[in-house]
């Protein structure tokens, strides 16, 4: 089974974590399986950018995203070059390693 490495965040897993998933999950799906509480306003329908992570490894092992998420993405915040939406980003055979972003982008939260 391939292995989702999730990078210290300060305040959604400070230590990092490794979790194991099964091929065909999404990176969303298997964060808030394990208690990684990814941001996900629009409930995982690639409709907003508050799951934007970064796959910093196993990248290629993804599909490419698709032309919805590619606009999506062109609107999150920090976007680099492995950024993905991870209700998108459905895991492979590969491990991953995945760095959820600093900030992000919520346009309805009433935290903000």
């Amino acid at each position: 089974m391939p292995k989702l490495i999730f990078l210290p965040h300060e305040d959604i897993c400070p230590e990092g974590k490794v979790i194991e998933v099964e091929p065909g999950v999404s990176v969303c799906d298997a964060a808030l399986k394990n208690n990684i509480d990814i941001e996900h306003a629009c409930e995982k329908s690639c409709a907003c950018t508050t799951c934007h992570v970064y796959v910093r490894e196993g990248g290629e092992s993804l599909e490419e995203p698709s032309e919805l998420e590619d606009d999506f993405l062109d609107k999150a915040w920090g976007l680099g070059m492995d950024s993905r939406l991870s209700c998108q980003a459905i895991v492979a055979e590969k491990d991953l390693t995945i760095e959820i972003p600093k900030y992000t982008i919520n346009m309805v939260s009433e935290d903000h």
